[in-house]
């Protein structure tokens, strides 16, 4: 009997129909073994795992990723697009709006899309993206005394 392991990078980019590079597969590997990563981030993990990449490469790569659904792209207001490997089940954020953390937050509800709106326009509705602002507690700890 033959233990199941969770699929490599490369067997994940090869099922998603995706050529399998290097650049790719470390690619992969940065962004699931981040948090939140943006892209200039994600260029420099990859540059550690397999020398050279151009920025553009970077770009075009997360873009072929996030439209295979292997990775998540998710833009907090005032900030840089980041990306994350966590995909496929609603989750939700919180983000600090002092030093700009992001942390992830399971859907309140517990089913896809979370939210049901008022009026959905016609629309077949499968994913809600909520962003919870505040500040981590981190940035919420109250200055001490002085002197």
């Amino acid at each position: 009997m033959t233990a199941s392991h969770p699929p490599t990078a490369a067997e994940e980019l090869r099922g998603a129909g995706l050529r399998v590079t290097a650049a790719r597969v470390a690619l992969l590997e940065t962004v699931r073994g981040g948090d939140h990563l943006d892209a200039d981030a994600i260029a420099s993990g990859v540059r550690a795992r397999v020398g050279h990449v151009s920025l553009q490469a970077v770009y075009e790569a997360l873009h072929a990723l996030t439209a295979a659904r292997l990775v998540r792209r998710i833009e907090p207001a005032g900030s840089p697009a980041r990306y994350e490997g966590r995909v496929g089940d609603n989750h939700h954020h919180l983000v600090c709006r002092s030093c700009g953390t992001v942390v992830d937050v399971d859907c309140a509800v517990g089913a896809a899309p979370c939210l049901d709106p008022v009026d959905d326009h016609g629309f077949t509705i499968d994913e809600a993206e909520v962003v919870y602002w505040g500040l981590c507690p981190g940035c919420a700890v109250p200055a001490g005394p002085e002197g």
